[in-house]
């Protein structure tokens, strides 16, 4: 591919149908794609991290097309989007932020078109298995609170002490019966991000 040295890809799709005994209908869905890559400076102390940034950039549209995909969506029909890393244990936190931060969004952005909201993260450091929240956040405006979400993934076999787990997650909906008021889907505008 490129810079990401890719182990694996693992998609998860959960589609929620019944939420306190009522239906939803049509289902509440959300996607992560999870690539289970190298890392590089995995041990070692390393000022210059402009290869995991690199990383990023190639990963933000490869997952967020994948999640696109696999709801079987177009791009303009997805939501919420958020970002996570999961880093073995000889890595450090500031190589799951190289990966997440500088450019990770703006492929990602393309993959599900607009965005003009900033992509909720996270990120940890844990073992083969470890579970991590993705926060998820309407991808146009950042107010809806009817999308403040999130979802958990793992992989049994993954992180590695020398891997990382870099997520990308998307839906096409909020959450199942949200009645907590605020601005809604239909009004937001998506100019600044926040409305």
């Amino acid at each position: 591919m490129g810079l990401a040295k890719i182990r694996k890809i693992v998609t998860i799709v959960e589609d929620t149908h019944e939420e306190a005994g009522q239906t939803i209908s049509p289902p509440t869905r959300r996607a992560a794609a999870i690539a289970v890559i190298e890392n590089p400076f995995a041990g070692t102390y390393q000022d210059d991290l402009e290869m995991l940034m690199s990383i990023g950039e190639e990963l933000g549209g490869l997952l967020g097309e994948r999640c696109v995909a696999a709801l079987g969506i177009t791009p303009q029909q997805a939501q919420s989007y958020g970002k996570a890393a999961l880093v073995g244990e000889n890595g450090e936190l500031e190589h799951a932020a190289a990966i997440l931060h500088p450019r990770l969004g703006k492929p990602l952005r393309a993959a599900v078109e607009k965005g003009a909201a900033l992509v909720p993260s996270n990120k940890k450091r844990g073992g083969m298995g470890h579970p991590i929240d993705v926060p998820l956040g309407h991808k146009d405006a950042a107010y809806v609170r009817s999308h403040f979400d999130g979802m958990e993934v793992s992989v049994n076999d993954a992180p590695r002490a020398n891997e990382i787990l870099v997520i990308v997650a998307v839906a096409d909906s909020g959450r199942p019966l949200p009645r907590v008021g605020g601005l809604t889907h239909d009004e937001a505008e998506g100019k600044d991000g926040l409305r």
